[in-house]
């Protein structure tokens, strides 16, 4: 069956072949399908997303509309098919129930998918899953043609000095962590420590961690030393503001979470923060190994 995809936004995960569309229809050299899929990630996407799919309907064949913004909870993972080549979906949901997390309520509880080919992991808790699993998640990755990035974000308890050396012996890209709640900053801490063993330096910024701000009662001094303290745990900070279930954020944070999103930005405005962290936590290691 040929399936239009259509999306409300192009985004670097998006798939790129020609069933692929971000707008109405073409009016000449529109591909022969058969059915027309509306996918989207975001809330803040419906509106347009549905004007898309009114306008596909004049296309004669069947058009379906869902994705994680209705909180449709996903299926098998098809490579290419609602994001790009190389994007990887190995497992499904969570045990946590984070409050500002919809996945559990999405996905419901944890569901080990069959491993397809990529590199860019994008699981919800890739480490939640059994070893068996993360094992042949890690077999699968040591024949890609790229290397590995964990973008979903890893739970920083879970992480075990064996992930570590996998990653290292995987030559690992860059991994993300997530920093949420206070209580993540400790494991995050420990995190590091395993990673430095295994080989991983803070100087090559492969770790970096979310950060969440913005959320009700959070300050901007709050959320400062929370980025600057994920820093000193030895991770690239990434500023991730918070959103309600309508998709709304407060305004007045977009400045500052701008300012903790590009790593040379951070770089260039923590210059002496992130030189210490490098000589304190590299040297460290090169202590213990002595």
């Amino acid at each position: 069956m040929k399936i239009a995809r259509i999306f409300p936004r192009k985004t670097k995960a998006s798939p790129v072949d020609e069933l692929c569309f971000f707008d109405i229809p073409p009016m000449l050299c529109l591909p022969e399908i058969d059915e027309v899929h509306v996918s989207i990630v975001f809330t803040y996407d419906i509106p347009r997303a549905e004007a898309l799919a009114y306008q596909w309907e004049t296309v004669g064949v069947p058009v379906k509309i869902g994705g994680p913004a209705y909180d449709n909870p996903g299926g098998e993972f098809i490579p290419g098919m609602y994001l790009k080549k190389g994007y990887l979906i190995t497992s499904r949901g969570c045990p946590n129930n984070c409050w500002f997390c919809k996945v559990p309520k999405r996905e419901g509880g944890l569901r080990e998918l069959e491993i397809k080919q990529g590199w860019n992991i994008l699981d919800d808790n890739l480490l939640a899953c059994s070893d068996n699993h993360i094992k042949s998640v890690f077999e699968m990755l040591r024949n890609q043609p790229q290397q590995p990035l964990f973008t979903g974000g890893l739970e920083a308890a879970l992480f075990k000095p064996w992930h570590a050396e996998e990653m290292k012996i995987l030559k690992t890209k860059r991994m993300y962590f997530a920093y949420d709640i206070t209580d993540d900053y400790e494991p995050l801490v420990e995190a590091g420590k395993k990673l430095r063993k295994a080989g991983f330096t803070a100087r090559s910024h492969s770790a970096y961690a979310y950060v969440l701000i913005g959320y009700k009662g959070d300050t901007f001094e709050k959320a400062e030393k929370r980025l600057k303290d994920t820093i000193k745990a030895g991770f690239m900070p990434y500023a991730m503001l918070y959103r309600d279930e309508k998709g709304n954020y407060n305004k007045k944070w977009t400045n500052f979470r701008d300012l903790w999103l590009m790593p040379a930005q951070i770089t260039s405005k923590n210059k002496d923060l992130l030189e210490q962290t490098i000589n304190e936590l590299d040297g460290f290691k090169q202590a213990e190994d002595l």
